[in-house]
């Protein structure tokens, strides 16, 4: 609780404007995981040109995400939130700060998506290809850590996940995760943060977001990734709090409309919607930003949905995943 307080508190005195105006308009909160701040932000500036989003000013929060829904919680303003994992919007359900409803339309409450990748030193020196090569002995991975980052839970899970999907045994996916625990050599706070120190030298391979990946390149990274043949489909909520002002649900809707959707793949996502055939500079084929992995793992599908996998694989005392840090001395 004492570091979600002080989290607000930075928050807070760090917080930006945004691109509604330089006066006037309605004031909007966003607090989010750090992974998409480039693309809210791209979407702030085309929704500032519409009628609703004229004069609005911005102020924001970015961090991991399990950080940033904790702070809310513990009274950092928000009038919308985009964070990683569902359970990080349902703990402002239990707070009362969101409505029950709030995953009941047409894309279940999720405003972004995107797929576990494989991110590799230029030239892929290591010849990794695929889940299989990350845990050979000399291999350093990066991830975010799972206690604090809802990027890094997404990770975790597309590495077990595509062991059941080979054929193998829960046995052996527990297995798999012990051998990748023993290889990684850095576990920091956020998706961003873990961007930050593999760009910076650490490790061989990082365990991202797409979008992280594609978003680095366009910002002047010189690595290559991989869509391995199994991953795991990222899908990140949205929602409007209760106490919001009038314009949060105008936002949501363009956040979720052709234009917002389309900001989106600009910056790495795959959108959640058809839209007009865009051009992706980052990507592996920026005209074909976004092939279909041979096969696409799913939370609801394959882990039962996130209320289930948060409990069986990241509870604090009995889950899987932190039974396993624990034993690699990787907490």
């Amino acid at each position: 609780m004492k570091n979600a307080l002080m989290l607000a508190i930075a928050a807070l005195m760090l917080a930006a404007c945004g691109t509604g105006g330089t006066g006037g308009g309605e004031t909007m909160s966003l607090v989010g995981f750090a992974v998409p701040k480039a693309a809210n932000n791209a979407i702030q500036k085309a929704w500032a040109k519409t009628a609703h989003g004229k004069g609005v000013r911005w102020k924001e929060s970015y961090g991991a995400s399990g950080d940033q829904s904790r702070a809310v919680v513990s009274g950092l303003k928000a009038d919308y939130v985009h964070f990683s994992l569902e359970t990080d919007v349902t703990r402002l359900v239990g707070a009362g700060l969101v409505t029950a409803d709030w995953n009941t339309g047409p894309t279940k409450g999720i405003v972004s998506q995107s797929v576990v990748v494989l991110a590799v030193r230029k030239g892929n020196p290591k010849n990794i290809r695929d889940w299989d090569d990350i845990v050979k002995p000399g291999i350093g991975i990066v991830t975010p850590n799972p206690g604090s980052s809802g990027a890094a839970r997404w990770n975790i899970l597309a590495a077990y996940g595509q062991v059941l999907a080979k054929g193998g045994t829960r046995q052996q996916a527990e297995e798999y995760l012990t051998a990748f625990f023993r290889n990684v050599d850095a576990l920091p706070g956020s998706g961003r943060d873990a961007t930050t120190a593999f760009t910076g030298g650490t490790g061989d391979v990082f365990v991202t977001y797409e979008n992280e990946a594609i978003l680095a390149r366009q910002s002047g990274e010189d690595f290559d990734y991989i869509v391995p043949d199994t991953t795991l489909l990222i899908e990140n909520p949205g929602a409007v709090l209760k106490a919001a002002g009038p314009k949060a649900g105008k936002w949501l809707e363009f956040v979720l409309g052709e234009t917002g959707q389309t900001e989106f793949a600009k910056k790495g996502f795959r959108p959640l919607t058809r839209i007009a055939a865009v051009d992706v500079p980052g990507a592996n084929d920026p005209a074909d930003p976004y092939p279909a992995p041979k096969a696409l793992l799913t939370i609801a599908k394959d882990f039962g949905g996130w209320d289930k996998a948060a409990t069986e694989f990241f509870d604090e005392t009995n889950g899987v995943i932190t039974r396993i840090q624990k034993q690699a001395g990787k907490s």
